[in-house]
């Protein structure tokens, strides 16, 4: 193989990595993993959720959590290919 054919052939396979990438699905983590990463993250235990219906989505059920805490939760759920969401506002029902 020459060496043009060789570099075009690499920024092929390159191009195709980089395609196929975008196509890794979330997987359902489990209590303990969510547990770990809420810790990890000053969070209580449970206060991260993940729906099997909707795993590409990663629950923060916190009151007013803090930007490092956000971060924290973000960076981890776009490490596993979801997205964030903070339920922040939680209402207790009238009497």
């Amino acid at each position: 193989m020459q060496p043009q054919e060789l570099h075009a052939f690499l920024i092929i396979l390159t191009i195709a990595a980089l395609a196929l990438s975008g196509c890794v699905t979330a997987r359902l983590h489990s209590e303990a993993e969510l547990n770990v990463a809420a810790r990890g993250c000053g969070l209580a235990l449970g206060e991260l959720v993940q729906e099997e219906d909707a795993k590409r989505l990663l629950f923060v059920f916190r009151i007013a959590p803090t930007v490092q805490q956000r971060i924290c939760v973000a960076r981890w759920a776009r490490k596993r290919h979801m997205r964030t969401v903070i339920i922040e506002a939680i209402t207790e029902p009238q009497a």
